[in-house]
């Protein structure tokens, strides 16, 4: 469990730390290339990537709720898949990520900008007659 916490971490520190090549033109000089420190945003498959393990290995060893032998895990799981989802939503906010891609990104930890404005069951609804004061009109 300590192991996948520490990789974990060193993960997250690997996303805030990425050195990025970025291109630019310059009236001056043309094209110029700059190496920059940039900040990835988290995720379970970059992490998978990140730890060499199989995406699909993960979710069986340490995410499947079914299996007992993943118990130990569980947690530190749901804090990765809270911290994915933290660590996205503070990029949008600050503009680190396009609120173009918002539907995107977030869509992974289940937001949606599609109203749901269906009602299910039944509706109780009650007329009040207020016209006359008597119940007469």
């Amino acid at each position: 469990m300590k192991e996948l916490e520490q990789l974990w971490v060193k993960y997250k520190a690997d996303c805030n730390n990425r050195d990025v090549l970025t291109h630019e033109f310059s009236q001056k000089r043309g094209f110029v290339s700059k190496k920059l420190k940039r900040a990835i945003t988290y995720t379970i498959e970059g992490f998978c990537v990140f730890a060499k393990i199989p995406r699909s290995t993960f979710y069986e060893a340490y995410a499947d709720k079914e299996n007992p032998d993943c118990a130990p895990y569980l947690d530190i799981v749901a804090c990765m898949r809270e911290e994915c989802e933290i660590d996205a939503r503070t990029k949008f906010e600050t503009g680190q990520i396009p609120t173009q891609l918002a539907a995107l990104w977030m869509g992974h930890h289940g937001y949606s900008t599609i109203a749901n404005n269906r009602v299910d069951g039944a509706v109780p609804i009650t007329i009040i007659d207020d016209i006359g004061g008597n119940g007469e009109n």
